[in-house]
C-alpha cells in the first residue's frame, strides 16, 4: 500500500500489551475464530486493519466490544501462512498512525472501524542531540544485555525521519506498555525523540542498577 487516505474503514485487532508503530514489522499468531474470519477478509480485500491496545479492565467484557485506545496503528498483511488447524501466522507492516473515529454497526463477527490518518508534527528544533542520545543509550542497552552492538542497526540507521528512529527503537525495546501508547499517541516528534531518549536511558540505569 503505497499510501493510506485520509479516512478509511476497517478491521480492528485488539490486543491487551500490543502498540503497532508505523515503519515496524509486527509478527502475529492469530488463533480466535473471529479474528481468523477478520484476517480472511482482509486478505480478501486490501490487506488492511488496525492493531489497537485494549483499555485496562478489558477481561469482562473481552468476548464483546472492551473498550479500545483511540489511537492505533493501521498497517497492511504483508505476508501470512494459513495452518492446517485455521490459525494464520501473519506479518504486519505498520503503515500510519490513525485515530478511532466511530464504530460501524456490522454483522461481522469482528469490529469495524472509521479511522482518519494522524500526521507528524515536525519537529521545531534540532533534534540530534536527542538522537545522539537513544543512539548511545541504544548501544549502552545492548552491552548491558549482551547482545550483538549491530542489533538495532536498521532502527537507529542515519538518513531516515527522526520520529521512525523513537518508533522503531520503542517498539523493539521498550517494555513498558502504558509508555509505548503514549508515544503512539505523541504527534509532536521532537517530544516523542526526547522522550524516548529519556526512557532508554532510564532502562539502561535500572538495568546497571541490578533491576529487572
Amino acid at each position: 500500500m503505497a499510501s493510506v487516505p485520509g479516512s478509511a474503514i476497517v478491521p480492528i485487532f485488539p490486543l491487551p500489551d500490543v502498540t503497532f508503530f508505523p515503519r515496524t514489522l509486527l509478527p502475529l499468531h492469530v488463533f480466535e475464530a473471529r479474528y481468523r474470519a477478520m484476517v480472511m477478509d482482509a486478505l480478501a480485500r486490501d490487506r488492511r486493519l488496525c492493531v489497537v491496545k485494549l483499555q485496562p479492565g478489558y477481561e469482562a467484557s473481552y468476548a464483546g466490544k472492551p473498550a479500545v485506545h483511540a489511537v492505533s496503528g493501521l498497517g497492511e498483511i504483508v505476508s501470512w501462512e494459513r495452518l492446517a488447524n485455521g490459525r494464520y501466522n501473519i506479518l504486519v507492516r505498520g503503515d500510519a498512525r490513525v485515530r478511532i473515529e466511530h464504530e460501524l454497526p456490522g454483522d461481522t463477527l469482528y469490529r469495524l472501524v472509521s479511522v482518519k490518518r494522524l500526521e507528524d508534527v515536525g519537529p521545531a528544533g534540532d533534534v540530534t542531540p536527542a538522537l545522539a542520545r537513544i543512539r548511545a543509550a541504544a548501544h549502552a542497552l545492548l552491552e548491558t544485555l549482551g547482545r550483538p552492538r549491530d542489533l538495532l542497526d536498521t532502527a537507529l540507521a542515519e538518513g531516515q525521519p527522526s520520529g521512525a528512529v523513537a518508533d522503531r527503537v520503542a517498539a523493539a525495546v521498550l517494555p513498558d506498555a502504558a509508555l509505548r501508547q503514549e508515544l503512539l499517541e505523541m504527534l509532536d516528534v521532537e517530544a516523542r525523540v526526547t522522550r524516548v531518549a529519556d526512557a532508554l536511558e532510564m532502562l539502561v540505569r535500572e538495568l546497571k542498577g541490578g533491576r529487572s
